[in-house]
């Protein structure tokens, strides 16, 4: 939008300023439309909508005021700037041309060169706004589209991953000892690659809301030893220990994403616990909700990116320099999944002293 070829709509009821201003305003390059009361500017309004209208206050049958509020609530109108003409000089009437929706004023008997400045002023906001709905506008569909791409290469690479693993391990009984030690580092670093990919599709899947879950009731308990294995505890050094609550932990959650839940975090915990300490899964229950605590004695996360660790790969840093948390993908997809089911997660950590990461589920389909 060119300033200077900005539509005005002016509103006065009083000819001969209605005259003066829109023979300025149009000398100046704008397009004026000239109305002399309320219920006309607002049929013009709806008509063609205004870059800017100057708007009187005291009019018969409708005053500025009412005007005002009619043009806020309208959907189509609420954006655009309202400048009030007012001979009226009490605090108590410019406050109310502001609660109504006004974004500046002019008193009468009136300067030109005033009228003039704070048309421009608020046309130039108008303008700016625009291009930054319009910039706005185009990153959301970049993002939209690299999403979609991203989606869809993402999609495409796990079918040639399936094949390989598949390949790999029946290739893998016809080697000698060595070579399906080897053949299985292979195996496994597909099988991670294949992890990640799921949880790509995953995250994408749960921030469009398009997971699909099964909610019913679940034994956390037993979903937390469910989860020792999938995390690869068994047969490491470092102990897990499960505490279990003194009431059933029977959550309204869907299994299997519960379960991926215990395994990220608890596959976070191993993997930053120092193989002389231990590991503890913390339960609690009551009428409401399921808590779930995993307790690890790492080096902990810095305070400050505590905030930035369940963002999508928003990996921080440990207190161990070089020392990362996740994925970049797994503490999103907790957050994601477990808020998906009515539940909240969160995490406390001290430097030095290890952290806990924590989150809670409804009991029962309470929500």
């Amino acid at each position: 939008m060119q300033v200077t070829q900005a539509d005005i709509l002016i509103v006065d009821d009083t000819p001969a300023n209605l005259e003066l201003l829109t023979e300025l305003l149009s000398g100046r390059g704008y397009t004026t439309r000239p109305v002399t009361n309320g219920r006309l500017a607002l049929r013009a309004a709806r008509a063609r909508r205004p870059d800017l209208i100057l708007l009187d206050i005291d009019m018969p049958e409708m005053n500025g005021y009412e005007v005002c509020e009619n043009l806020k609530a309208d959907e189509g109108l609420k954006e655009v700037p309202v400048i009030f003409l007012t001979a009226l000089t009490e605090t108590v009437d410019k406050v109310k041309a502001f609660g109504v929706g006004g974004v500046d004023y002019v008193t009468k008997p009136f300067q030109f060169e005033e009228v003039e400045a704070r048309v421009r002023t608020h046309l130039e906001l108008v303008r700016q706004r625009r291009e930054l709905e319009e910039s706005c506008r185009r990153l959301k569909e970049s993002e939209r589209l690299r999403t979609n791409l991203v989606h869809m290469l993402v999609h495409d690479m796990r079918s040639p991953l399936t094949a390989m693993i598949a390949h790999l391990e029946l290739l893998e009984d016809s080697l000698p000892p060595d070579g399906r030690e080897l053949l299985g580092c292979s195996t496994d670093a597909a099988r991670s690659l294949t992890a990640m990919i799921t949880a790509i599709l995953d995250v994408n899947r749960l921030e469009e809301g398009g997971m699909p879950l099964a909610p019913k009731e679940c034994d956390l308990v037993l979903l937390a030893q469910q989860s020792l294995d999938s995390a690869g505890a068994t047969g490491r050094r470092i102990p897990v220990v499960i505490e279990r609550p003194d009431r059933p932990a029977l959550a309204w959650a869907d299994p299997e994403i519960t379960r991926r839940i215990l395994t990220n975090l608890v596959g976070n915990a191993l993997k930053f616990t120092p193989s002389e300490r231990e590991v503890r899964i913390a339960l609690d229950a009551d009428e409401h909700r399921v808590r779930v605590r995993v307790v690890d004695r790492g080096r902990g996360v810095p305070a400050d990116a505590l905030g930035r660790i369940f963002e999508k790969f928003g990996q921080v840093e440990t207190a161990q320099p070089g020392i990362r948390y996740s994925t970049g993908l797994g503490l999103a997809f907790c957050k994601l999944a477990v808020e998906a089911q009515g539940g909240t997660i969160g995490v406390d950590s001290e430097v030095d002293r290890g952290s806990t990461f924590w989150f809670t589920l409804p009991v029962g389909g309470k929500r």
